[in-house]
C-alpha cells in the first residue's frame, strides 16, 4: 500500500512487532518499581520500630511513676532502675537490637543531671549511633492550669536505611533521619 509515495506495512504486520520497545521500557522502569518496594518495606520497618521504642518509653515511664520518690537523691534510684529494666526488657522481647545497653544483665551506669538519667550504648552490632535511654524523674508541665511532675522516658535509636542502598540504582540518596526518636510521659503517683 502507498501513500503519498511512502510504503506503509501491509496489515499491521511491521506494528506489531514490539518486544525491542517492551525491554527498553522494562530496563526503564525496573529500578523505579524495586525502589517503590524497597521504600515501602523500609518505611513500613521505621514505622513499626518507631511504635515499638513508644511502647517501651511508655512502659518504662509508666513504672517509674508508680514508684516512690524517697531515693530520688540516690546514685540510681529504684524507680530509674526499675524503668530502665523494663524498657530494655521490652526491647528484647521485642526483638530489638538493645545495642548492648544490658551488659550481660548488669545494666551499666548512667549519667546523671539533676533528676536525669541517661543510659547510652553502641555495642553489639548496632548501627551508628547506637542507642540512647534517659529517664526524667522530674519532668514538669502544667495541664489544664494545674503544674504536675512526672516521668518523662525518651528512646533514641539508630536506624539504617536499606532504601540508600536502592536508591543508587536511580542516582538518589535518600537522606531521612538517621534515629528514630520516642518519648512518653506518665504523672508520678508518689
Amino acid at each position: 500500500m502507498m501513500f503519498a509515495g511512502v510504503r506503509l506495512p501491509s496489515s499491521g504486520r511491521g506494528w506489531a512487532d514490539d518486544c525491542a520497545s517492551q525491554v527498553v521500557e522494562l530496563a526503564l522502569s525496573l529500578p523505579v518499581l524495586v525502589l517503590f518496594v524497597v521504600g515501602i518495606f523500609d518505611f513500613s520497618g521505621a514505622l513499626t520500630l518507631k511504635q515499638k521504642l513508644t511502647n517501651a518509653a511508655r512502659e518504662g515511664a509508666r513504672v517509674a511513676a508508680a514508684d516512690p520518690a524517697s531515693d530520688m537523691y540516690a546514685s540510681v534510684p529504684v524507680a530509674v532502675s526499675d524503668a530502665f529494666q523494663v524498657a530494655d526488657s521490652y526491647l528484647l522481647s521485642e526483638k530489638i537490637n538493645d545495642c548492648g545497653l544490658s551488659g550481660g544483665g548488669t545494666p551499666p551506669t548512667p549519667t546523671q543531671t539533676g533528676l536525669t538519667w541517661t543510659y547510652t550504648s553502641t555495642g553489639s552490632g548496632c548501627p551508628g549511633s547506637g542507642i540512647t535511654l534517659t529517664i526524667n524523674r522530674g519532668y514538669s508541665t502544667t495541664v489544664n492550669g494545674i503544674y504536675l511532675i512526672g516521668t518523662h522516658v525518651t528512646i533514641s535509636y539508630a536506624y539504617k536505611w536499606q532504601f540508600n542502598s536502592v536508591g543508587g540504582l536511580v542516582g538518589t540518596r535518600f537522606l531521612g533521619p538517621s534515629t528514630i526518636n520516642t518519648a512518653a510521659l506518665a504523672f508520678n503517683q508518689n
